[in-house]
């Protein structure tokens, strides 16, 4: 097995062994480490001694092993003791064990975790993901991200592990997978518009809690929508890396296949599951991923889904897209009215999406001078390179 392979093998391992040392033996933080460190031991012996035949008992006992070495060096007899009897009671039945996976998710996304603290541990503990990794893929350092991770280990020491999970914490589980996903979508700084790294990981992560929740209206709606908005991605940028939007983007390069079973996903989960925000966003994502272009895009029904979007889940990035779709339908100037009812509010002033959305409908109206004011105060706004410098060039256009 190629070392590559390995490390996707023990991202998969990695929270089912989480979860059954937490489990068994509470101390998240204690065991969380110890599971570290026996994924760190399988990189080294997995590619050199062959892959065990059962690589998540491997890992169990190895992270076993580390929690006695732990224990011991505090001299606590009992707990070591019971360790060794966990070990002996865990090996046999664990091909078929209860999955603790989603009580996992429930527990790194405690509410009294911050958002940034909840998708470090998200990463680390059900990702699989080294604290390193994370940190590289928030551009932070590495003691920053470390000092992140064990400040909320430590919040949860002697948390109970939420057994048959906590479905009140769901909607918090969503939304640290779908922020991973967006921060993987369009990167809020750096060079790149992409993270693919990122949204790999946020599909992968959400394709578990829906192996798990298969029935959850919300999760499957969520997973249609990462695997639809992912579609585009080859799409999203030239050969040098700048950004193309979507109404300029060679639609021969979507995906064909996640666009099939985006829309099978919703298709399925808008026809018998209660509608939620997510469900309504994958819809909207249907409907331009079926689209032959922006053109043919069915931008009446776009609306329509934006309307039920914003009186059941309403904040102002909605009221932005919902002007773009009301700009199709009927005119720049009535998306530009929807855009002033944002005035004053806090949540969304000075942020760049605004600036751009305006810019825009404004070209789209004929007032130049006004939209390059726009699209340069948006450029300003962005800490992303590909989006500064597309809204710099949209401004050099408009001005000629």
């Amino acid at each position: 097995m190629t070392p590559s392979a390995v490390e996707d093998l023990l991202r998969e391992c990695a929270p089912r062994v989480l979860g059954v040392l937490v489990r068994h033996h509470g101390r998240f933080d204690a065991c969380e480490d110890a599971v570290q460190e026996a994924l760190l031991a399988a990189v080294t012996a997995w590619p050199r001694d062959g892959v065990p035949d059962n690589p998540t008992g491997w890992l169990v006992t190895a992270a076993g092993r580390k929690l006695t070495d732990h224990w011991r060096s505090e001299n606590a007899r009992r707990r070591r003791e019971d360790v060794v009897a966990a070990q002996a009671e865990l090996l046999v039945p664990l091909a078929a064990a209860e999955d603790d996976t989603l009580e996992l998710f429930f527990l790194c996304c405690h509410p009294d975790l911050s958002t940034p603290s909840q998708i470090a541990l998200t990463l680390r503990a059900v990702g699989g993901l080294t604290t390193a990794q994370i940190a590289a893929s928030f551009l932070v350092p590495e003691a920053t991200m470390a000092q992140r991770i064990s400040r909320a280990k430590t919040r949860l020491r002697g948390e109970a592990f939420p057994r048959g999970g906590d479905r009140a914490r769901l909607g918090a589980v969503l939304h640290v997978l779908y922020l991973i996903f967006t921060e993987g979508h369009t990167a809020s700084s750096g060079p790149d518009l992409n993270r693919a790294d990122l949204t790999a990981e946020a599909i992968r992560l959400t394709r578990l809690v829906h192996g798990l929740l298969p029935d959850d209206g919300e999760v499957t709606g969520l997973l249609a929508l990462m695997v639809l908005t992912e579609s585009r991605r080859a799409a999203r940028t030239t050969a040098d890396g700048a950004m193309v939007p979507l109404a300029e983007q060679d639609r021969s390069l979507w995906d064909r296949a996640a666009i099939t079973e985006g829309v099978a996903l919703v298709t399925d989960t808008l026809s018998r599951a209660p509608l939620g925000p997510y469900q309504l966003q994958s819809a909207i994502a249907a409907v331009h991923a079926e689209a032959a272009d922006t053109d043919s895009t069915d931008w009446a029904q776009i609306l329509v889904l934006y309307d039920i979007l914003d009186r059941i889940a309403p904040n102002p990035m909605v009221t932005v897209n919902r002007a773009v779709a009301l700009a199709q339908v009927s005119g720049p100037r009535a998306g530009l009215a929807v855009l002033d009812s944002l005035a004053g509010d806090k949540r969304v002033d000075g942020h760049h999406r605004l600036a751009a959305v305006r810019a825009h409908l404004l070209e789209l109206d004929g007032d130049l001078d006004g939209a390059r004011e726009s699209y340069r105060l948006a450029a300003r706004g962005t800490a992303s390179l590909p989006e500064r410098r597309y809204l710099e060039a949209r401004a050099d256009r408009v001005g000629q």
